[in-house]
């Protein structure tokens, strides 16, 4: 029987070869799942089948993992390196699978009681044919069903390239036999939890059914907030209540998705060839939390941050490659114009309005729809940033998504809800000339089909893209922790701590993502040549440079979730020459050669910059401070470092408590230290003179913030009662100013949100009194710091500039 079974197999390979292509989830499982290849493994299939068999052998086969169809040596005894759960509906099928796989898993467990080396790892594996979840109003099962020879002929055909082979978490055998090594059951157990984890595993791969439209509109339409809405809209406007009626049912329309899956798969092939012809690839980073999420029955609300129109697009890609279904995306207004948004409305957008404060039908009808999405069990996707990012770093959160979200927990959500944090970036932005245009001055442009052409046309190298999935927030857990009464009064919709709650939880989501950030080789090399007033550097100081930040991050690491690059810099150097327009020259003299930005890609070099700003500051702040002192002892260093650390943290979400800051410092010296940029002695710290140059290309990544912060504090000290509003504006007068006189081109100098948030950190850490003015020994003693930091020339101008200001007044 064997050799028809395996000549059976020969026969199969030569088509499956053509039909289906590779597509392992993950993409290297030796690694991401951290398996032992000196230990044996054994795969658990789901079903007999042979057609799946020589998909899930061919991909074991190039991935360097132990062949399946070879059997494992366990210290003289040969026992089968896979095992089927369940009978299939084929020709060539074992007789009674399950009872088989119990005697194998038995006879695996009386070794390991036996040979107290031996650890055999259970591999769950399944071969995933088409995504389709099927529809409400539809019979018929996913396409992840048991098929037949004849179905999963036809499959191989059409879902060829839509088959992935999902590797699962590793059991290990030994724990369990340690764990549980008098219970004769166990072969049972292990074999009844793998195919509970197949189920789960085939509704993570598709999500639920997709809904009949129309009959959701109905049921939403129906609701008692809904309803009270449509009454209030007939009242408030004078309208019949049929009239109020349709504008719901209008509403509705322009809200909802339409998610149409052959529309998915035809989005598959088009970002393919789309991420194939704009980036080199796609780095994907701790996928694997999303994926036990899913398996755990989460309700997963995916949070990126928001650089590029392509961010929801990617994503989603890179969801459907991770063996999860593509989320519902809650998609700006202005997205949907023709033909665009009804193509983006079938791939799962959902459009928002950017405001609709006050509009009580739009919001309750809003509000009912996305509480539906989460009871449906459908994944969804929000920027908490509200639009794109011009400046390259993270914008403060607006909170009315996850206000939302939070009501829907709170309203009996039976599934736990999951926060994913997601770092998205790029070496190259693809809107790189209108962002360009944009951080120079010029109007936003809108959006429409011909921006879009334009784009595409455009189509170029862009280097590498990267998805990182941050440390997820389970909401339950969260306000558990921090708000243990947050399910008393659930029945109000808004009770004393939701406020408090949806704010913390918002900013939890910008730390998680900031230290999710994947550093390249455009975000070091920008920093180095802008921390040049010049723009440029010697190449050999620039590689020099590029390894000092390397060293850095690894040894001083901002997050364990961060990606670093693994290049030498002499090969990022030369991979960020080689991307298309984005203004670094080489220009050669007498005494070699000389890298330099060009004056117009300055501007947009600040937005690579700003992508990674926030892993660079407590190392240019600690560089900072020693080299304006030349020589400080280290308790003055921290106390200095401490005091501006609380407006650093707001202003970039950084993650270090109080605790943390003083080890994190003392990790930077330590890394500075080892690289001889200062000299460290007993409690002393001073510039090593002969590498002053890598410790002033290092300060000057925080200048910029400390001239912010100085010329509000002068405002603050030379008019105490000044207004909030009045010191906003004059600081962001000064600045402007400041940043004509001395060439400073970051377009977030002089951005009011960035004073405002600044002057509400300011009250927060006591900087006000109880009468809301300046407490003047607090900002003497800021200004102080402040003042050893920064240049007499910037620190002239600025208080030039405030007193004429005064006068004028």
């Amino acid at each position: 029987m064997s050799s028809i079974v395996n000549a059976y197999r020969k026969l199969l390979e030569f088509p499956l070869s053509f039909l289906v292509k590779n597509n392992p989830i993950p993409a290297n499982p030796a690694e991401e799942l951290q398996l032992n290849l000196s230990q044996p493994i054994v795969y658990v299939l789901p079903y007999t089948s042979q057609t799946d068999f020589v998909i899930f052998r061919r991909h074991c086969l190039d991935l360097n993992l132990p062949d399946p169809a070879e059997k494992n040596n366990v210290h003289g005894v040969s026992l089968p390196r896979y095992v089927y759960l369940d009978e299939g509906r084929r020709f060539f099928k074992s007789k009674g699978a399950k009872d088989e796989t119990i005697q194998v898993f038995n006879k695996y467990l009386e070794l390991h009681r036996t040979f107290e080396d031996l650890d055999v790892q259970i591999v769950p594996v399944s071969v995933l044919w088409g995504r389709s979840p099927g529809h409400e109003d539809k019979a018929g099962l996913p396409n992840l069903r048991l098929l037949n020879g004849i179905q999963k002929t036809f499959s191989a055909i059409w879902f060829g390239r839509d088959t992935f082979v999902r590797f699962s978490q590793a059991v290990s055998l030994r724990y369990m036999a340690n764990e549980h090594s008098s219970d004769e059951k166990m072969a049972q157990k292990l074999a009844r939890v793998a195919k509970m984890h197949f189920a789960r595993q085939r509704i993570s791969a598709t999500g639920p059914r997709l809904p009949n439209r129309k009959a959701m509109f109905n049921k939403l339409l129906q609701s008692t907030t809904i309803q009270a809405a449509i009454e209030d809209e007939a009242k408030s406007k004078n309208i019949t209540r049929e009239k109020a009626e349709k504008e719901a049912y209008k509403i509705l329309d322009e809200i909802a998705a339409d998610v149409s899956h052959s529309s998915l798969r035809a989005a598959d092939r088009f970002l393919r060839w789309l991420w194939n012809k704009l980036y080199s690839g796609i780095d994907v980073q701790n996928a694997d939390r999303v994926r036990k999420l899913a398996l755990e029955g989460h309700e997963i609300v995916y949070v990126p941050c928001h650089r590029s129109h392509i961010d929801y697009l990617l994503l989603s890609y890179v969801l459907y490659h991770q063996g999860l279904v593509p989320p519902h995306i809650a998609a700006g207004i202005n997205l949907n114009f023709w033909p665009v948004g009804r193509i983006f409305r079938s791939w799962g957008a959902f459009f928002i309005r950017r405001t609709f404060k006050g509009n009580r039908l739009y919001s309750a009808i809003f509000r009912e729809y996305l509480a539906e999405l989460f009871h449906r069990g459908y994944s969804v996707e929000y920027f908490i940033e509200g639009g794109r990012s011009r400046t390259g770093r993270l914008l403060a959160p607006k909170t009315g998504m996850m206000s939302m979200t939070l009501q829907a927990l709170q309203h009996h959500q039976t599934r736990p809800i999951s926060v994913v944090p997601v770092y998205v970036g790029y070496e190259h932005v693809l809107e790189v000339d209108t962002y360009a245009k944009e951080l120079r001055g010029a109007a936003k442009e809108k959006e429409n089909a011909g921006l879009v052409i334009r784009v595409i046309k455009k189509l170029r190298n862009l280097g590498q893209g990267f998805v990182n999935f941050g440390e997820p927030i389970t909401l339950s857990n969260y306000l558990n922790q921090h708000f243990p009464d947050w399910k008393e009064n659930s029945h109000e919709d808004k009770p004393q701590w939701f406020n408090q709650a949806v704010d913390s939880v918002s900013y939890q989501v910008m730390v998680n993502i900031n230290k999710a950030a994947a550093v390249n080789a455009m975000n070091l090399v920008g920093t180095a040549l802008l921390s040049s007033r010049q723009r440029a550097l010697a190449r050999e100081q620039l590689l020099e440079q590029l390894d000092s930040y390397q060293q850095m991050l690894q040894n001083a690491p901002y997050s364990e979730d961060m990606v670093l690059p693994t290049d030498l810099p002499k090969t990022m150097l030369e991979h960020v020459l080689s991307l298309d327009r984005v203004g670094v020259l080489v220009e050669k003299d007498n005494f070699g050669e000389i890298v330099r930005l060009e004056r117009t890609s300055a501007v947009l070099m600040t937005y690579y910059r700003n992508n990674i700003q926030h892993a660079f500051v407590l190392p240019s702040l600690v560089a900072s401070v020693v080299l304006h002192y030349e020589a400080i002892q280290k308790d003055l260093l921290l106390e200095a470092v401490s005091k501006i650390y609380p407006f650093l943290k707001g202003e970039l979400f950084l993650h270090f408590n109080q605790e943390e800051l003083r080890e994190q410092i003392g990790k930077i010296i330590v890394e500075f230290t080892r690289q001889e940029v200062i000299h460290s002695r007993e409690n002393l710290l001073s510039i090593n003179r002969s590498k002053v140059r890598i410790l002033q290309l290092w300060s000057a990544g925080v200048r910029e913030i400390l001239q912010r912060y100085y010329i509000t504090i002068t405002i603050l000290q030379k008019d105490p009662q000044i207004s909030r509003s009045a010191l906003e504006k004059e600081s962001q007068l000064v600045a402007q100013r400041l940043s004509v006189l001395h060439g400073i081109n970051a377009p977030e100098f002089f951005d009011k949100a960035v004073f405002s948030a600044f002057i509400a950190n300011l009250k927060e850490e006591g900087y006000f009194n109880e009468q809301g003015q300046g407490n003047l020994p607090y900002l003497h003693t800021f200004s102080s710091i402040l003042e050893h930091l920064i240049s007499t020339e910037i620190s002239l101008t600025i208080r030039g500039t405030v007193e004429k200001a005064e006068e004028m007044e």
